[in-house]
């Protein structure tokens, strides 16, 4: 193992969200792929390595039941808190470092519900913060993007060359994090990922390039998806 993968590392996986977006009676985060809940896929992706030393899953008040009897009964307990989410993912994770042992030095934080992470890009990731302070995952984009106005006019086209979809695990040093999460709460801002928090900082982020199987599962469609990744 490298030296840099010997820092006590941390993982926030937020799963405290509805899942509206899914159409199902059932929160996406809880739904199966395979025999196994998405977030229980999750989580076994981060609990079986040694440069973990914690996990914590950040669910809703209302899911404390059925996470502890569905979902940590059948998984290794000793890495893994709860803690209870926020209204907003964003209260969620901060909420999550709130609950971090004192010792940790690195943290991840992961999608619940992006269950397609490979250990490779765990490790990567871990690494990559440890030397840059911070850095978030992604992919190049495939396809052209425009900006479009509110009439539905299209007002340019950014060079695709420069754009990447963005993905988690999104890794920090502590301290880098926990101040960007303290600043944004102060200012009552939301951002639309951790990074944007640190950005807004001043603090350079780096961007590690990822895998394009590395889903979040959001819709119906992506369920579908993620079954057949499964399958390979």
């Amino acid at each position: 193992m490298s030296e840099k993968l010997k820092s006590n590392c941390s993982v926030i996986i937020p799963a405290a969200g509805q899942g509206k977006r899914m159409g199902s009676d059932i929160k996406k985060q809880y739904l199966k792929i395979g025999d196994k809940a998405i977030v229980l896929h999750t989580i076994e992706k981060f609990i079986k390595l040694k440069s973990i030393n914690e996990i914590i899953v950040v669910i809703a008040k209302e899911d404390i039941e059925y996470f502890n009897n569905e979902i940590l009964s059948t998984c290794d307990p000793n890495k893994i808190k709860t803690t209870i989410g926020g209204k907003e993912r964003q209260e969620s994770v901060y909420n999550g470092l709130k609950a971090m042992s004192d010792n940790a030095e690195i943290v991840l934080i992961h999608d619940g519900a992006r269950p397609f992470i490979s250990e490779e890009d765990i490790n990567k990731m871990i690494e990559a913060s440890s030397i840059y302070g911070a850095c978030v995952m992604g992919v190049k984009v495939k396809d052209t993007i425009k900006i479009v106005d509110e009439e539905g006019y299209i007002v340019s086209t950014p060079e695709r060359s420069k754009l990447w979809s963005i993905q988690t695990p999104q890794g920090f040093k502590r301290d880098i994090i926990i101040e960007a999460h303290k600043k944004a709460k102060e200012d009552n801002y939301i951002g639309t990922d951790d990074g944007v928090l640190v950005e807004r900082l001043g603090h350079r982020v780096r961007i590690i390039e990822g895998s394009y199987e590395n889903i979040k599962i959001t819709t119906a469609e992506d369920l579908l998806f993620g079954e057949t990744i499964t399958r390979k």
